[in-house]
Order: structure tokens, then sequence, then C-alpha cells
């Protein structure tokens, strides 16, 4: 598999949710910033998940097709829960759907997936 557009649209709003949900972590809750940030977040997750729906290993989908699913739901239950008041219910969906970025990035880093092995063949250890 190559660096196709479809893939490129993903790293880059995969990469950008992952500066953008960082940046709304720090950011004072509540706060017209964080709402701001937060917004550009979510629009950035639910660009990474849909996209990742046109990626495909010989025209199916893979198990990891299900973490875009998740993403979908949770993403859009937690603005949900902000736009009624549930302040807890919020952070714990925003922060395990932030969580799941970071894991899921972090598997892309593993040999033998495309970008994985991109960085390690720059860093010489493939």
């Amino acid at each position: 598999m190559s660096f196709t557009p479809l893939i490129l649209i993903h790293l880059v709003t995969a990469v950008g949710a992952l500066v953008f949900g960082g940046i709304t972590f720090a950011t004072r809750k509540g706060t017209p910033l964080h709402k701001t940030m937060g917004r550009i977040w979510v629009v950035l997750m639910i660009v990474t998940a849909l996209v990742s729906f046109g990626i495909q290993k010989h025209g199916h989908f893979s198990p990891i097709h299900i973490l875009s699913v998740v993403t979908l739901v949770s993403v859009s239950a937690s603005v949900f829960a902000a736009m009624h008041g549930r302040v807890s219910a919020h952070r714990r969906g925003m922060t395990g759907a932030y969580i799941g970025l970071a894991l899921a990035g972090a598997f892309t880093l593993l040999p033998g997936r495309l970008l994985g092995n991109l960085l390690w063949n720059a860093v010489g250890v493939i």
C-alpha cells in the first residue's frame, strides 16, 4: 500500500486531531478557546474516521474500522452530552476518544505498517 490521497488526508487530519486535542485538553474548560479548539478537534476526528472507510485492503474493511465506528459514536455522544450540560459524560467520552486516537497512532508506527515502515527505514532500524 502507498500514500494515496485518502491515506494522506487521513494522516493529516489524525495528526491535526492529536495536536488540537492536546491543546483542547490543556485549555481551561468552558472558555471560548476551549470550545473553539474542541470544535476543530471534533471536525478533524470525524473527517479522520469517515476517510478511513475509504482505506481498505483488498477491497474489504479490516477490524481497525471498528475503531472508526466507535470514534463516530463516541465523539457524537460526547458533543451531545456537552450540549445538554452533562459535563462528566462529555469529559469521559472525549478523553476516551483522544486516548483511542493516540493508541491508534502508536499502532501505525509498528513495523509492517505503512507509516511504521517509513519511520523505521528512515532511522535505519529496518
